[in-house]
């Protein structure tokens, strides 16, 4: 949806196209902590579907729901603080407008893309993505309509610009929650997963949630704020400068949400085995998940350096085409620069999400705060005191994303996940007999 966004607002006006990315994402900051969050309840429907018990699915999906519903005042208390934030950046002055007017309007989806997150586990935890997949694609729809009706005035709508980007993209989060309530509340859904009746706070639950996933939010809280942090910086380099920088990263989207999917494949499917008993099938899984991205992400590696052309080809279809050359130029150099990390975002996003489907998320939430300050501290030297520009940042972030890679593939290699679990030590016990591999002998003192 942001991709579409920001490709409409680039028809309406490129200053507006440079202020999405920084205002989306950060919005993305304020709410990346309840999101992470609410979106590990997948490891615990994961977990809990693979030890069959989905008695348990409906009373965990609520607790992460919970989450949206408590930080909805810490949305919409950003709103007011905006203009200050973007003055404080240092932007250049319409472009502040821009970012402050999309940012205010983020923060009223904020809560319904939290609570969709949690509800959306339902489905992608026990491997149900078709659902997701329709319902998701329902989503773009009408962001994708409601974009070209807000932002150019059409079919009685008021021209609106990047207002109506905003707007549009509010209305698809909460259409996205309500479509994932809908279907959760049928009555063969509600009897077998208890999605009603677990429609209830359980202090058990909800503290094991926080003890699990609070670590896995602010490794997202951390990551975001880095690259929002980021983006700021290169926008006082100039409007072209971060023009070129958020075409950028909005092409590389296309590679990013297919590799985010398979990283939510890799938190499920480690999950389930796991909730099986079956780390030896959570290991093949992952490898068998990372073959899929870094083939997908050599071969856009490949497309960005040859015909970078052909990815940007839509964006200038509609742009004023002297502003848009230049804009094109130096995207092009840029996309350089995600070819070289293509493959180390691959490790990233793949070998990150496996451990956390086993509950390994302090160790990627302290890896995170070690390695966030790699693309700040070098690109605000280098901005502020040595003279170095664009390239110069882009390489900073360029080390930060192999460092990440990196380490976690070194990670999930040393294997101290396998023998992690989230949920209660009895859940692995239920039905064993039915499961195709060996009885979990009883353990002395405990309840079988």
């Amino acid at each position: 949806m942001y991709f579409i966004d920001r490709m409409f607002l680039l028809w309406y006006h490129p200053d507006a196209l440079a202020a999405a990315l920084p205002a989306s994402l950060l919005n993305f900051s304020f709410m990346a902590f309840f999101w992470g969050v609410a979106s590990y309840v997948n490891t615990f429907v994961a977990q809990y579907h693979g030890a069959r018990r989905p008695e348990r699915i409906g009373l965990a999906v609520w607790q992460g729901a919970l989450i949206g519903v408590v930080a909805m005042p810490w949305f919409l208390m950003m709103i007011p603080l905006a203009p200050r934030i973007f003055a404080a950046v240092g932007h250049v002055t319409h472009v502040q407008q821009f970012e402050t007017t999309y940012f205010s309007i983020l923060c009223y989806g904020s809560t319904g893309m939290v609570i969709s997150a949690a509800l959306a586990s339902f489905y992608t935890g026990r491997g149900k993505v078709w659902t997701v997949v329709l319902v998701d694609s329902g989503m773009a729809a009408v962001n994708i309509v409601f974009d070209y009706l807000w932002i150019f005035g059409h079919a009685g709508f008021e021209s609106a610009g990047i207002a109506g980007a905003g707007w549009a993209t509010v209305c698809a989060f909460w259409f996205r929650a309500a479509m994932y309530l809908f279907l959760m509340l049928r009555p063969a859904t509600r009897r077998e997963y208890q999605t009603l009746a677990g429609c209830r706070f359980d202090l058990s639950l909800f503290t094991r949630l926080l003890r699990y996933g609070a670590p896995s939010g602010l490794q997202f809280l951390l990551e975001t704020s880095a690259f929002t942090a980021f983006l700021l910086l290169v926008g006082r380099l100039g409007a072209l400068e971060l023009t070129a920088t958020n075409l950028a990263f909005n092409v590389n989207s296309l590679a990013f949400m297919p590799m985010m999917g398979l990283g939510i494949a890799a938190t499920t499917l480690v999950g389930q085995r796991l909730g099986e008993n079956r780390p030896e099938m959570a290991a093949r899984s992952t490898w068998t998940i990372f073959t899929f991205a870094a083939v997908y992400m050599s071969t856009m590696a490949v497309v960005y350096v040859t015909v970078p052309q052909v990815v940007l080809f839509a964006y200038g279809t509609n742009a004023d085409p002297v502003q848009f050359q230049k804009i094109r130029e130096i995207t092009a150099l840029l996309m350089r620069f995600l070819a070289a990390f293509a493959l180390f975002d691959a490790m990233n996003v793949i070998f990150s999400n496996a451990v956390k489907g086993a509950g390994d998320t302090k160790f990627v939430l302290w890896t995170t705060v070690i390695t966030a300050p790699l693309p700040i501290v070098p690109t605000w030297l280098g901005i502020e005191y040595l003279g170095l520009g664009l390239f110069w940042s882009w390489t900073a972030v360029t080390a930060w994303v192999c460092a990440l890679g990196s380490v976690f593939f070194a990670r999930f290699w040393q294997g101290k996940w396998r023998t992690m679990r989230v949920i209660e030590s009895t859940a692995y016990l239920a039905d064993v007999q039915e499961l195709p591999i060996e009885p979990i002998p009883a353990v002395t003192g405990e309840t079988s």
